[in-house]
């Protein structure tokens, strides 16, 4: 579909930017509200399209709103949701503004064998519900905000945090072998990411120096989990 829609506005593959509002594989890298404002701007000027990659950031994850680009104060041109659409029911969807896929509903013939589904609709449409009647945009900004709380109070007793960082249920940990250089120290994450897993909390690590923990716990996340996540990590730590 993406390939006929660029046809159909004649815009070619290298004129399209796919942006992740929330820099993950990068070491959860949220940035200040709006950083990714002059860069879009700059594909926008230069003829091109902008996609928000939501899959990470999207559903109210990042606390602010409900989806990551609103952080930035950018509209993007197509924006790509799935993962926490269904919340384990496998859904995916791409939204586009409406003058984009005009010529391209006119003159393309387009069908899809898996496009949609009233079970998953169903799920989509579950999802949403809960996520506003249960306030969870909110909870988690509030509870993102504890975990970084308490990560910097971990990092006061173990050095090896080099950074905490992130925007909502969307956290980086950074872990260093050295606070002045921040080398990456990747065994240690690795044995933070293996104890935590022996004690039934799972996260996984990031970056290319595979030394930042993930931290994206469902938006349901409790301050008491939050507080079991503390007491695993530290206990982990105390046997290094």
């Amino acid at each position: 579909m993406l390939r006929g829609l660029l046809r159909s506005q004649s815009v070619a593959p290298d004129e399209i930017a796919v942006l992740d509002t929330i820099f993950s594989s990068d070491g959860v890298v949220a940035g200040p509200k709006g950083f990714l404002k002059q860069a879009v701007d700059a594909i926008h000027r230069a003829g091109g399209l902008f996609v928000a990659d939501e899959v990470q950031p999207g559903f109210g994850r990042t606390g602010d709103s409900m989806w990551g680009f609103e952080r930035h104060g950018v509209s993007p041109d197509l924006v790509t949701v799935g993962k926490p659409m269904g919340n384990g029911y496998p859904m995916a969807g791409v939204i586009v503004r409406p003058e984009l896929v005009a010529d391209f509903g006119e003159k393309a013939r387009y069908f899809n064998t898996f496009g949609g589904n009233p079970i998953a609709a169903a799920a989509g449409m579950a999802v949403l519900k809960v996520i506003e009647e249960e306030g969870l945009v909110a909870r988690a900004r509030d509870v993102g905000a504890y975990i970084q709380d308490g990560m910097r109070q971990l990092a006061e007793k173990y050095p090896a945090i080099g950074d905490v960082r992130g925007a909502g249920l969307f956290i980086g940990v950074e872990l260093v072998s050295d606070m002045a250089t921040k080398s990456p120290d990747a065994a240690t994450t690795t044995k933070l990411v293996n104890g935590l897993r022996e004690r039934r909390i799972l996260i996984s690590a990031s970056r290319p120096g595979a030394n930042v923990l993930k931290i994206r716990p469902p938006l349901v996340f409790s301050p008491e989990n939050a507080d079991t996540l503390f007491e695993g990590m530290e206990d982990v730590f105390k046997s290094l």
